[in-house]
């Protein structure tokens, strides 16, 4: 257990956030299977402000969740110090979560997201004044760098800490790098022996193995999984028992997989709306299918379904399809074996 603030964390492994994913149906899920914190998808702060209905339907909480941090994204200080205040004041978050990592052009063309990376100081400016503004604790999520020659990971999670952050997570890529290459933990271990607050680690977090390395390697107080989670939570159950108990646990069956990806679905239903859902878990469904034999002729016909029942039944069918193939290996090589 550790503490952000003085919200309690019972293990060592978070779920980041990601945009168009972690909604109250993906965060419920992966914190049944054991993460000790779920992290809401990023909230624009003008959208949040301006009372965008569909954003502010993207604060939904279940009570389950908690501890749960909602992140907010914006260039400004005086939008992102009332984005905040609304937040402390509307919700049932345990921290607020500032996104001064996320890469892509849509957000850093509006001086929001990685470009603060750019200048520790308007990295203090910012956080300072949210600290000063809310009761909750106040973390940062951020990358390494923007790019070679704007690289000052020490120096922004120094400003971000000395702003009154209470932990800082850092993903070891700069934003140049997007996703590319590998993430760079031996920055991040250079991060965490310059800060007196909680650390955590994130990139390159795929299996328990990994989580356990990047921890010795880094020395953080946790990790951040994301994309290694999609269309599989169990990653999270996986990581959570082995950085307890050293015991590797088995992958699910395709049976396990399908069920898991048609409560996901019906989960959505449940927050947004049959038409919504489904067209959101089109692209969804690719992940949960992933690496099941005979599934690559399913995933193209789910991505054309606008309604719900024929989706089910789909993944139902691609289920077992892809056991009997499974039981067909297993019998072929049991059979040769025998020879």
């Amino acid at each position: 257990m550790w503490k952000i603030g003085d919200v309690e964390i019972d293990n060592r492994v978070v779920v980041a956030p990601m945009a168009g994913v972690s909604n109250a149906a993906f965060r419920t899920i992966v914190k049944e299977q054991g993460a000790g914190l779920v992290v809401c998808e990023m909230i624009s702060d003008k959208a949040l402000l301006f009372h965008n209905p569909k954003t502010l339907k993207m604060l939904h909480i279940e009570p389950e969740e908690y501890p749960l941090s909602i992140q907010i994204l914006g260039g400004e200080t005086k939008t992102m110090v009332e984005a905040a205040k609304y937040i402390a004041k509307n919700t049932d978050a345990a921290i607020i979560d500032i996104n001064m990592g996320c890469p892509v052009p849509k957000v850093t063309n509006n001086e929001s997201g990685s470009k603060f990376l750019k200048n520790p100081d308007h990295i203090y400016e910012v956080v300072s004044q949210v600290v000063d503004a809310v009761d909750k604790p106040v973390t940062v999520k951020m990358r390494c760098g923007w790019d070679k020659a704007h690289y000052y990971p020490v120096e922004t999670a120094l400003a971000a800490q000395k702003a009154g952050a209470k932990m800082i997570a850092m993903h070891g890529r700069t934003r140049e790098q997007m996703y590319r290459g590998q993430a760079d933990w031996n920055i991040l271990k250079k991060v965490r022996e310059a800060l007196s607050i909680p650390f955590v680690a994130n990139g390159d977090i795929r299996t328990p193995i990994d989580a356990k390395n990047a921890l010795e390697i880094t020395g953080a107080d946790a990790v951040m999984v994301g994309r290694a989670a999609l269309g599989n939570p169990w990653v999270i159950h996986q990581m959570v028992h082995y950085l307890e108990t050293g015991e590797m646990l088995a992958d699910p069956s395709p049976a396990e997989k399908i069920s898991q990806a048609i409560d996901h679905l019906n989960r959505l239903i449940q927050l947004k709306g049959e038409e919504v859902a489904v067209k959101e878990f089109r692209k969804l469904s690719s992940y949960y299918l992933k690496g099941l034999p005979g599934s690559a002729k399913y995933k193209e016909t789910l991505h054309t379904q606008v309604e719900a029942i024929p989706m089910i039944q789909l993944l139902k069918q691609c289920g077992s399809e892809a056991q009997e193939r499974l039981d067909l290996r297993q019998y072929q090589l049991n059979h040769k074996n025998e020879e």
